[in-house]
C-alpha cells in the first residue's frame, strides 16, 4: 500500500497548527487537489471530537468524492482521518502535532492509502503522491498567512514518499 511521511518544524504553536488543520471546511481554499468540502455530522466521544466529512478531490479530467471520519484530539495535539467511501480501498491519514515552545512545534504527516480500482491508481497515483509533497507546504503556507511568519521560519523537511 503507498505510504506518505513527512515532518517538519513550524514558528507556530501546535495549538495554532492544531486548528488550522482541524478547520476542515477551510480546506477547499487551500489544500492541493481539494475542490469541495462539506461537513455532514459533528459529534463528541469522550474526550474526542468527530467530524463526518466529504470532500471532493479534483486532477484534471478526475473528480472523486469519498467521505471520513475526522477524529480530533485537542489533549493529544492528534488528529486522525479514516476514509468510508469513495475511490479508496484504504485511507488512513494522520497528523500530530508536539509543541517544542510556546510559539513551536513540529508538525508530522502520514498517509496511507490504496485505491479500489487499477484503473484510478494508474491514472492517480502520480498526481497524489505530488500533491502529498505539496500538502507539507501547504499548510504552512496557510499558518503563515494566519497567524504571521517570523524571518526564522524553518523549511520544511524529513519527506519521505514510501510503498
Amino acid at each position: 500500500m503507498p505510504s506518505y511521511e513527512t515532518a517538519y518544524g513550524v514558528e507556530h504553536s501546535a495549538d495554532d497548527m492544531f486548528a488550522l488543520a482541524a478547520d476542515v471546511a477551510s480546506y477547499p481554499e487551500f489544500v492541493p487537489l481539494c475542490s469541495g468540502m462539506e461537513i455532514v455530522s459533528r459529534g463528541t466521544e469522550g474526550d474526542t471530537d468527530w467530524i463526518e466529512a466529504r470532500m471532493s478531490v479534483a486532477a484534471g479530467p478526475f473528480h472523486e468524492t469519498f467521505t471520513s471520519r475526522i477524529v480530533l484530539d485537542r489533549k493529544r495535539y492528534s488528529i486522525g482521518v479514516r476514509a468510508s467511501d469513495g475511490p479508496f480501498k484504504q485511507l488512513a491519514n494522520d497528523w500530530s502535532f508536539e509543541p517544542l515552545t510556546e510559539k513551536s512545534c513540529r508538525v508530522r504527516f502520514a498517509l496511507d492509502y490504496e485505491f479500489r480500482s487499477l484503473a484510478l491508481r494508474f491514472a492517480l497515483g502520480s498526481v497524489s503522491e505530488n500533491a502529498f509533497g505539496r500538502y507539507a507546504k501547504a499548510f504552512q503556507d496557510r499558518a503563515n498567512k494566519l497567524y504571521g511568519a517570523t524571518a526564522s521560519q524553518p523549511e520544511i523537511g524529513s519527506e519521505s514518499p514510501a510503498g
